[in-house]
């Protein structure tokens, strides 16, 4: 590959922020807990035309979080639903101003929620993604900004930051345990 491909290719790397947008981030939450956040989120979603329909989506993500909740460290829970029907892969992200109980046994608390709504075929791209959101989940001068980010077009800054890697590495695979 010549040094022309290889700056192009990197200035058109997937980041974060090519799953969602400012319509989808919501920087101060009103839902106190999962359901009302997800519904929240989900609501954002559909008004944005990334659903089409708010009840399956909130379901299949409350039905996944009654299995197995989807806190990770860095103060943040991934919430997500496989649906049929889907053009694309997308999420919603809302910061919450208070910790929030997660997870069936409301043990962990975050302050940011990811809900992703994922087309039922896909998984290349939700791999990408998941992978995304666990490296800027554990990258703490990250989170810091997206603590400090006063509206949702700083914080879409900050998720154009986080690169996508179109090959999972061992690395990657382990970060998603």
């Amino acid at each position: 590959m010549s040094i022309t491909g290889s700056i192009s290719s990197l200035s058109t790397a997937m980041t974060l922020a090519d799953f969602t947008c400012l319509g989808l981030i919501i920087p101060h939450l009103r839902g106190r807990d999962a359901a009302a956040v997800i519904q929240e989120l989900g609501q954002a979603m559909q008004r944005e035309q990334r659903v089409p329909d708010l009840l399956p989506l909130c379901q299949a993500a409350l039905d996944r979080e009654l299995l197995m909740s989807t806190d990770f460290e860095g103060g943040m829970a991934f919430p997500h639903a496989r649906l049929p029907g889907l053009k694309e892969l997308s999420f919603a992200l809302g910061r919450s101003d208070e910790p929030l109980r997660w997870g069936a046994k409301a043990t962990c608390s975050v302050r940011f929620v990811f809900l992703m709504a994922v087309p039922a075929a896909d998984l290349n791209q939700y791999l990408q993604l998941i992978s995304g959101l666990a490296r800027l989940a554990k990258d703490s001068r990250s989170v810091e900004k997206l603590y400090a980010a006063q509206d949702p077009l700083q914080i879409l800054d900050v998720l154009q930051q986080i690169k996508l890697k179109t090959k999972l590495s061992p690395e990657d695979l382990e970060l998603l345990k």
